[in-house]
């Protein structure tokens, strides 16, 4: 039986170390400053805004955001990540995907100033995390490598399967992992046989978006499961992509959905907020 990762704990240690750190930076008369822009009317992206202020406002963080109109052009987008990029009392500027269609997120992302760049989107600072070197990581897959170093999992020669291959989660966490000495496979849509690849793993990352789509025949024994997905059943209830009541018997460790890796991105973007403004006030 697998002991269960508590991500919600995680985070909320994480977030009374950043307390401290945001009173200490506050003596020092630094205000960190987290702008959130989202654009049109996701009701998922509206949850997810929800969290980040609540979060700013529980570590002491200030928090700004703009809700940008579905019509807004990308010459509207662009100027306004412009005027932040230029504001010194803003630290971290956060662009809330997914975009209307019409908009170039790319472009966008490359606009923030990468130290800026809560996120760790920015061509830059996936450049050096790339080169192993000091930069944002992007808020999930910093998550997951928190949790590892919390229940002092080493992943020095450990064979991790990463299944998803977005910019988001699965590309950057090869990076974190291949940087903690692990060999990295990632699977994808066009991978041929994931459940062969999945079995050798002493760690599976999921993170495709398919309700408990890695089932207890794909893990082997005592192998380390962190679950990246949040999928909602007809039922309404939320589950990830790991089919978490089977696995659990095979798995010695695995993380829940919700409140395993979730918690995690959260606390993670106002680490890397506090972090910006270290450095910004340096």
């Amino acid at each position: 039986m697998a002991v269960i990762i508590d991500g919600k704990q995680v985070a909320q240690k994480t977030r009374e170390q950043l307390k401290k750190d945001v009173e200490q930076l506050k003596k020092e008369g630094i205000i960190p400053k987290l702008t959130v822009i989202m654009v049109g009317d996701n009701p998922a992206s509206k949850v997810y805004v929800k969290q980040k202020s609540k979060a700013c406002n529980d570590v002491g963080v200030e928090y700004e955001e703009y809700f940008l109109d579905t019509n807004t052009t990308q010459e509207e987008l662009l100027a306004l990540i412009d005027k932040l990029n230029n504001d010194k009392s803003v630290n971290g500027i956060l662009l809330q995907s997914p975009l209307p269609a019409h908009l170039d997120i790319s472009e966008a992302f490359r606009r923030i100033d990468y130290r800026k760049d809560v996120d760790g989107f920015h061509p830059m600072n996936v450049g050096k995390l790339v080169l192993g070197q000091d930069t944002f990581i992007s808020c999930t897959p910093f998550g997951i490598m928190r949790l590892f170093e919390e229940y002092k999992i080493d992943l020095c020669g450990k064979n991790v399967v990463i299944i998803g291959r977005s910019n988001i989660v699965g590309k950057p966490l090869v990076q974190c992992c291949l940087n903690n000495n692990a060999t990295v496979t990632i699977c994808h849509s066009k991978t041929k046989d994931v459940k062969e690849a999945a079995k050798n793993a002493d760690v599976v990352v999921a993170a495709i978006g398919k309700a408990k789509f890695v089932k207890a025949d794909m893990i082997k024994e005592g192998a380390i499961v962190i679950d990246v997905g949040i999928n909602r059943l007809d039922t309404g209830k939320l589950v990830g992509d790991v089919d978490f009541d089977a696995v659990l018997q095979k798995a010695s460790y695995i993380t829940p959905v919700p409140g395993g890796v979730g918690p995690m991105t959260v606390a993670m973007l106002m680490n890397n907020v506090v972090k910006a403004a270290k450095q910004q006030n340096k």
